[in-house]
């Protein structure tokens, strides 16, 4: 049966870490949208261009309803006094150190705002009751998890990069304070998230960054194009839609979803499409130009969303091909960086 789609409370307070971010960005737009207040945190570091993260925020300022605090949710003092301040009825925690790469070479910024950050937020949302915490997890705590779809009733305890395994403990320390403390919980598994204003370290920004600066691509599938990795790309528009009706749908206890696009697509076909809508979007014919090197430690060969449970719950699943979405970041990317058609 599908689920009855609900509004959001509009007199709620609705507390987003992570505001500057990809996800916070867009999630908070929506809310403020909706004519909702959102207080936003973000501690606005410089693990990829703040520019960005500052043209983010510029969207959202004009909103009367919005609120930005600059600080890191690392500091527990901050975040006691914030919720103490602004008395949040419902808090989205997407502040992360995200990647899984840069988690080899920096472990310390994922224990920090990962765990340490997390589990403040746990502990403000026990000394502040909230009618809803939802928080970040991720695919990546699926592993090299080899049964595809990815299940959310799935075996996750071979996490094979540390951001996996901050995940992962997420999961866990949220379940135990929902246990003992009565906090409504939901985990959410983002799948590859992508779209406008997005991550430049995700990989399809990247490779666009490379090309107009005239550098190759570096493609982590040993060229092996018999076993290329696979995607599951999910569209940002999808993710906000998926977390605002979780938000109108609350629970009364702890549980975990997969956001995800249900439709894996391999790196290749990703890749051309994403050539396609770069030469749509600038009148010209881009190929990029490619060199191909071996997997790297904590990648995984592939990730693939069941959505079964999300749709249950909510009557939605993400169903924007990358076809869509790859040309309007394609667009965006172009107007953004001053790249038009002459």
């Amino acid at each position: 049966m599908k689920a009855a789609y609900k509004p959001l409370d509009r007199a709620k307070t609705y507390l987003i870490t992570g505001a500057a971010g990809f996800i916070g960005y867009f999630l908070a737009k929506k809310l403020l949208e909706k004519g909702c207040r959102v207080v936003g945190i973000d501690n606005i570091n410089d693990y990829y261009d703040v520019k960005l993260k500052y043209a983010r925020l510029e969207q959202l300022t004009p909103f009367e309803k919005f609120i930005f605090i600059k600080e890191d949710i690392a500091d527990k003092s901050v975040i006691m006094q914030t919720f103490a301040a602004y008395k949040p009825d419902i808090v989205v925690n997407l502040a992360a150190q995200a990647g899984v790469r840069y988690s080899i070479e920096n472990p310390d910024a994922y224990m920090q705002s990962n765990v340490i950050g997390f589990y403040n937020i746990l502990e403000a949302c026990r000394f502040n009751p909230v009618e809803q915490l939802i928080y970040a997890s991720s695919s990546s705590v699926y592993g090299a998890n080899k049964k595809v779809p990815f299940s959310e009733a799935d075996f996750v305890d071979n996490p094979v990069s540390l951001y996996a395994a901050t995940k992962k403990s997420n999961e866990l320390m949220a379940y135990t304070y929902s246990h003992l403390y009565q906090i409504p919980a939901t985990g959410l598994r983002f799948f590859t998230v992508y779209g406008p204003m997005g991550r430049p370290d995700m990989a399809y920004f990247g490779f666009t960054q490379k090309y107009f600066a005239g550098e190759p691509i570096r493609i982590f599938n040993n060229g092996d194009f018999a076993h290329d990795l696979y995607r599951d790309f999910t569209y940002i528009d999808d993710i906000v839609e998926g977390i605002v009706r979780l938000l109108a749908n609350p629970t009364n206890s702890h549980r975990v979803f997969n956001i995800g696009n249900n439709r894996p697509e391999k790196l290749m076909v990703f890749i051309e499409t994403l050539e396609k809508c770069l030469s749509k979007a600038t009148g010209s014919e881009i190929v990029f130009d490619k060199i191909f090197e071996p997997i790297k430690p904590g990648d995984v060969p592939a990730t693939y969303a069941s959505t079964d449970l999300l749709k249950q719950a909510v009557g939605f699943k993400p169903e924007t091909t990358i076809e869509v979405g790859l040309q309007r970041f394609a667009d965006w990317y172009c107007k953004y960086y001053n790249l038009d058609k002459s």
